[in-house]
Order: C-alpha cells, then structure tokens, then sequence
C-alpha cells in the first residue's frame, strides 16, 4: 500500500479511505454550518465525533448490527500510524448505503418547529394541539429525508416516499426496507435519549444512516449520535416555551447569523466554546475524559 493514500470520498468533516474489504473513516477537525465549510479547524474535534460514535455503536448492538471494525490504528494500515489519525479513524464495513436519511425527533425544534407554527404539522405529520417551542413529543416521529449531494438540501420526505424510493432501488423490498428504518431508527432514539437523560442530556434529535451487508441484512452506519448529527440539549435548564442552550454548533451558527459579513471564519474564542460543549457532551455521557 502506498504511502501517500487519497481519500475515496470527502464530506463536509469526513474522509473515507478505501481499505479493501474494509472502509476508513477520518473525522476531521473541519466544521460545517449552513452546508458551509468554514475556515477554521476545531482541535479534536473528530477524535470527539469518532469516540462518541465507538460509544453509542457499542451500547446499541444488541438492537441493531453496526459497521464498526475498530478505532485503533494498530488495526489499520501503516499510513494510519500517525498522531492526525489516531482517535479519529474508525474502520468500518464496507456496506451498500440506503438512500434515506433517518431522522427522528423527540422534541420540537428547528424546521419542525417553525412547519409546526404554519399549520400543526412535522413532515406531513398532524401533531397536538398547543405545543410550545422545544416541547417534549408525545411519542418520537420518523420523518425521513432524502440524501443530497454536497452544497444542495436534504429534503424532507414522508414514510411513504421513502418506502417509494427503496422501491425503486430494492424491487419487492421499498415497504421491508423502509419499516425497518423506521422501526429501527425510533428504538435506537429511545434506547439513547434515556440513557443520555439520566447522564443530564437531552437528545432532541438525530439521524442515522443505514446500508445493507452482502446478506442484505441492515446494518447501522455512518456516525452515530454525535454534536454533528444530533441536538443535545443540557437537561438543566430546559425550558419548554423557547430555545435551548445546546452541546453542539450552536455557538458557531449563532455567532455566523449575527455577523453576516463573517467569511466564513469564526473568532477564536467561539471555536473554544464550540469544542469545550463537544468534549462536555462525551464527558457526561461516557464518565470519561478524552
């Protein structure tokens, strides 16, 4: 192997690297906010997002086989072994990924909130009555999106949609694939959001992306419950009624709203609180520190 590997596929934050029968997934200290990436680097913060990711894999396998392989870079090809990789690598499966971004809420916030104000529904879903800003749901909702390719939106879908959209790309399988998400997706949120109470966090959100093993089993993949994909919210201080403060980039997007001439570049100081909330969040959910 060569020493100069090239990642197969860039994200917004992530490398991945092609191992073979396996994948490698580099978390870079890169952050992105309104589907920008910014100029700044958050130190550590992929070691955050992986490790976070190792914990909730490890937890939840009972319910659902995961893409994990390992985070050690002993595990990894020598191009690996060096302090840029160590911690924020995870080598995983290689899977074919489902098109559906798997959402689910557990509160009202963000779009949900402001679809809910206009007409008393989330992604086509008809809620109660009177709820106010970050209100507890009654019962989590599913609401699935689409996968966009960098720089566009992901767009919110309806359950039928995405079992239409399996469909097309799994014949005879749209409606098995599509229930499992669901199905999949809403006992994984609770599973986690009940842990996380009990560790003084309140996940509001997420989304979980799967694929299929070459047995056509589902498998969870991707990241899992981290800042980036998830709103953790303190539970102290939740207050129903407004926004929340928040473990995630919070920070960074209200700092970029205020100063519209910004560049795309943050002060110092919000880069510090960024990745303190990120490392308060793996502390209080793992009793561990980084």
């Amino acid at each position: 192997m060569s020493n100069d590997l090239k990642p197969v596929k860039e994200g917004k934050v992530r490398e991945i690297y092609d191992n073979g029968d396996s994948l490698i997934m580099v978390a870079t200290d890169r952050i992105s906010c309104f589907d920008v990436i910014l100029h700044n680097q958050v130190t550590k913060k992929g070691t955050v997002l992986t490790q976070i990711s190792k914990f909730w894999f490890d937890m939840t396998k009972d319910i659902i086989p995961n893409h994990m392989i390992s985070v050690d870079v002993n595990d990894m090809p020598e191009f690996f072994h060096k302090p840029e990789f160590t911690g924020n690598s995870m080598m995983c499966k290689k899977l074919q990924m489902l098109p559906i971004e798997c959402i689910v809420r557990g509160y009202i916030t963000g779009s949900g909130w402001e679809s809910y104000k206009k007409d008393g529904t989330v992604c086509g879903i008809k809620l109660p009555e009177g709820l106010v800003e970050s209100d507890k749901l009654p019962e989590p909702i599913y609401t699935p999106s689409t996968k966009a390719e960098i720089g566009d939106h992901d767009e919110n879908i309806s359950y039928e949609k995405s079992v239409e959209i399996l469909e097309k790309e799994f014949p005879g399988k749209g409606e098995y694939y599509g229930n499992i998400l669901k199905e999949m997706t809403i006992n994984l949120y609770k599973k986690c959001a009940d842990y996380a109470w009990e560790k003084g966090i309140i996940i509001a959100d997420t989304k979980f992306e799967f694929g299929l093993d070459e047995d056509g089993n589902v498998v969870l993949a991707d990241e899992m419950l981290t800042p980036d994909s998830s709103r953790f919210w303190p539970k102290d201080g939740y207050k129903p009624g407004q926004s929340q403060a928040s473990f995630d980039k919070q920070f960074a997007r209200d700092w970029l709203k205020a100063n519209p001439d910004n560049d795309w570049t943050l002060p110092e100081d919000i880069v510090n609180k960024t990745i303190d909330k990120y490392l308060e969040a793996y502390e209080m959910l793992t009793g561990k520190k980084l």
